[in-house]
């Protein structure tokens, strides 16, 4: 017959164990849900519930090996040869995880770009639209979402566009035949009637049958820069054809028959409607990258009234009657924008429909 009594006291012994192991997966449970599954957290919030994630998982791990019905010798034993296997993890991902968790520590410490930004790291090119521990997602012009491990951005050279403004150029080629006093007002006056001021002309290179030149100018409103950029393109050619300058290369051939001093040149002409801000391309383009900018411009003037509002309430203790009153009346007004900001942020937090 079988020992029902000593079975009864095997399993009792292991029930601590399994009382111990089920507690501990409720609290990692709700830790998760509270840290990170809350749909109002993006990949920035989420950092430090990362982070806490990972410590608390540890713990967990040494507390289920201290739960274990097993002698002193043993629980030592095990306890050792769990620092072994997370030191071999560690070292053996350092190239990958905890590289990346480095490189992402060290970006947020640097602090050279910020959420809606244009950068460029190596061939990719974008507005930043979130920035985590471990990777930093950035918009393309092609409206793309592109993942870059953060340790790509720390190992490589970033080009961040100055949210000041930037300075936008155009480069083309055109022959010894047309001198550049006569090209340059022309230049300017495209960089000008694309929105630019303060243009400036460069002679880039003196080629064996061409002569490369770039036009430039300063835009302050970066948010448009693909359009910008496009426009700039569109005025160059319309002053060099209106002013009967042939783009072309001058060892341009062509098959067919053209009378001489025949000159391919496109008809210069201006679009019926013009185009307005709110119909750039870039709304489009970069929305996630502007929804992400947004929330955290609001972000940083929750904070800087939540300081004022302290700082109020401070001195508010110490005020006098008439001097309480003026700051009861910002303090309410400070409440008031708060509330409003907490709505504001809670619906661009909210997921669009793709």
């Amino acid at each position: 017959m079988l020992d029902l009594e000593g079975i009864y006291q095997s399993l009792a012994t292991f029930i601590p164990l399994l009382v111990t192991i089920a507690f501990i997966v409720l609290c990692l449970w709700i830790a998760n849900w509270l840290l990170l599954r809350r749909a109002s957290l993006t990949t920035e919030s989420r950092l430090p519930g990362q982070v806490t994630m990972l410590v608390l998982t540890a713990i967990a791990l040494v507390i289920v090996i201290l739960a274990l019905p097993v002698s002193e010798s043993t629980r030592g034993d095990l306890l050792s040869l769990l620092g072994l296997v997370l030191t071999g993890v560690i070292a053996l991902s350092s190239t990958t995880f905890v590289s990346n968790a480095m490189a992402g520590l060290m970006l947020r410490a640097v602090r050279s770009f910020h959420h809606g930004d244009f950068i460029r790291a190596g061939e990719h090119f974008g507005r930043v639209t979130e920035r985590g521990l471990f990777h930093t997602e950035i918009q393309s012009e092609d409206r793309d979402l592109i993942t870059l491990p953060n340790l790509f951005l720390a190992s490589n050279p970033v080009t961040v566009v100055r949210s000041s403004g930037t300075i936008v150029s155009c480069e083309l080629s055109l022959g010894y035949d047309v001198a550049h006093h006569q090209l340059e007002p022309l230049f300017k006056e495209a960089a000008l009637a694309a929105g630019l001021t303060e243009p400036f002309m460069q002679i880039r290179n003196l080629g064996d049958f061409s002569v490369s030149y770039k036009i430039s100018g300063y835009y302050p409103e970066v948010k448009h820069l693909l359009t910008t950029r496009s426009k700039l393109r569109k005025e160059v050619l319309d002053k060099l054809h209106g002013a009967g300058i042939e783009i072309v290369s001058p060892t341009f051939m062509n098959q067919r028959q053209y009378q001489s001093g025949e000159k391919f040149i496109g008809i210069p002409g201006k679009p019926e409607v013009k185009q307005s801000e709110q119909e750039a391309p870039e709304a489009m383009i970069f929305d996630k990258a502007d929804r992400a900018e947004k929330i955290h411009s609001l972000e940083d003037e929750k904070q800087t009234i939540t300081q004022e509002l302290k700082s109020l309430k401070e001195q508010l203790q110490s005020a006098g009657k008439e001097e309480a009153k003026v700051l009861k009346a910002e303090v309410e007004q400070r409440e008031t924008r708060l509330a409003a900001l907490d709505s504001i942020i809670s619906k661009a937090k909210e997921t669009p429909h793709e």
